[in-house]
């Protein structure tokens, strides 16, 4: 009987399959490929979809490797999230490179728009911004030649990479999403589930392209390119299933992932919270046709502030050295970078802000500079965990669950729960993303159990509990939302409730 689940994780800097063991979900084997990024210009990032979706087959075909097609139950399909292709639907070839989430081309578009976010966010539960994917099919339908008419005569495709990938796996014979995705383009209405024609008008997307919306766990079809029939059973955005895969599953328990960005997602329960605060009300997941909400905070630049101490000052070799080279540095130094790569995320939603460094001084050297990289993404997360619990209204889940490349840092980890007050817990299973992608292939093949019962398959590593005095705290979060302010470009439309914290 078959009995094994697939994860195919196609990220935004590599592509990872691993294979898991129902009902704990322990990973039996893994292969992974890097993404090579894609900079048209300033502020805009590509990646060429004909090298996911080789990636995608590689990586799935060495975990198959010595396996047959007959002993897989399901694959489960977890993706970056907005980023956006179109493709033609007869032969199955983009009309141009994806157009990545952190890409920022749309800013003067969304500016244009500005009158209309009021109704953008009481219907989507997102703000308008260029990180979700309806300004990018707009920008698409207008750039490339002839793709407007062919949108609307229905030989064009929208999707997000994991219906492109669906796509190709299925030969064509399904273009299909689930509640996760479709909850990011800015053209979903939140509270109904389905696709919203005002929105749809507004951003000039033809109905015609866009994908079947299903639940999380279901019947996306077969894919027959690996030897024999395998069930695509479950999909869900990177974000989403690795919220799953933490067995945040109770209202009021939160998730940290910290990759190129850094996305904070708290469990609200069966309906979306409005946020007050700036930050995005979400889809979490969608089980026989019910929805479970999240808020959601992004920061659209963690890793990358690592990788820049690697590639741009080549003060590190390796990511894992960051850690070490900060601890060396004095806590007091007064530095601060605000890792504004490509704009700033929630709660400040600054799409043309730009990185900054302040506090230098001729003693400066790279273990300040390795510190403040690594505390820019504490500061972050603590912004985001404030403006939560004041949306909330009501005290949230004390402990954050945290995953993702920068958790392995111990470091990181105890300064994230010094500045956030928080205890931090990380997972003995680290590859929660592709973790939660199984566990949908693998409830929807009736290998898993419900999300309640599923929760008891976590495990801890290890607990990083808050030792930074809380007057010392306040100070330091003080001096970064200094640092923050004098990075915008425009002042805020209101202060983050991050600003007002202890």
């Amino acid at each position: 009987m078959a009995g094994q689940i697939l994860a195919l994780d196609q990220g935004t800097t590599s592509t990872r399959a691993i294979l898991f063991a129902p009902p704990a979900l322990n990973a039996l084997a893994e292969a992974r490929h890097e993404l090579p990024q894609i900079y048209p210009a300033p502020g805009q990032v590509e990646h060429d979809p004909e090298t996911i979706w080789r990636d995608s087959l590689g990586v799935l075909s060495e975990v198959l490797a010595g396996a047959r097609a007959a002993e897989i139950a399901g694959i489960g399909i977890t993706n970056q999230r907005e980023t956006t292709l179109l493709w033609d639907r007869e032969t199955g070839k983009p009309i141009h490179n994806a157009i990545v989430w952190q890409d920022r081309r749309t800013a003067e578009m969304c500016r244009r728009l500005a009158a209309e976010e009021p109704m953008i966010a009481a219907r989507t539960g997102l703000l308008l911004d260029p990180y979700f994917s309806g300004t990018k099919i707009a920008w698409l339908l207008a750039h490339v030649d002839g793709a407007q008419a062919a949108a609307e005569s229905g030989r064009l495709a929208f999707g997000t990479i994991d219906s492109f990938l669906l796509f190709r796996l299925t030969g064509g014979a399904v273009h299909a999403t689930d509640a996760t995705n479709a909850s990011r383009t800015l053209l979903y209405d939140l509270r109904r589930g389905t696709w919203d024609e005002e929105l749809l008008r507004l951003f000039c997307v033809p109905r015609a392209v866009l994908p079947e919306i299903r639940d999380s766990a279901a019947d996306f079809g077969t894919t027959t390119l690996f030897g024999g029939k395998i069930r695509v059973g479950g999909i869900a955005g990177d974000q989403q299933a690795a919220t799953l895969g933490q067995a945040c599953v109770a209202p009021g328990m939160a998730k940290a992932t910290y990759g190129t960005g850094a996305f904070l997602l708290l469990v609200t329960g069966e309906a979306p919270v409005a946020s007050k605060n700036r930050l995005l009300s979400t889809v979490a997941w969608q089980l026989a046709g019910t929805r479970t909400y999240a808020l959601e905070g992004a920061i659209f630049n963690a890793g990358t502030a690592v990788q820049w101490l690697r590639d741009g000052l080549g003060v590190i070799s390796a990511a894992p050295e960051a850690g070490r080279l900060a601890a060396e540095a004095p806590a007091d130094s007064g530095v601060h970078l605000v890792p504004a790569f490509t704009g700033l995320g929630a709660p400040w939603w600054d799409p043309t802000a730009r990185g900054a460094l302040f506090g230098l001084t001729r003693s400066t050297g790279p273990a300040a500079l390795a510190r403040a990289a690594l505390e820019s993404v504490g500061f972050q997360t603590a912004d985001l965990l404030a403006a939560m619990t004041a949306d909330l209204g009501r005290p949230r889940e004390t402990v954050l669950r945290v995953d993702g490349g920068m958790a392995a840092s111990d470091w990181a980890m105890q300064f994230l729960a010094d500045i956030t007050g928080a205890p931090v817990d990380r997972p003995a299973i680290t590859e929660t993303t592709a973790r939660g992608a199984a566990y949908l292939a693998a409830l929807s093949a009736g290998l898993c159990p419900e999300p309640a019962r599923f929760a008891g398959t976590w495990q801890r590593e290890r607990r990083f509990t808050p030792a930074m005095p809380k007057a010392e705290r306040a100070r330091r979060l003080a001096g970064w939302q200094d640092a923050v302010r004098r990075t915008l470009t425009a002042p805020p439309t209101r202060t983050p409730a991050a600003s007002r914290a202890d």
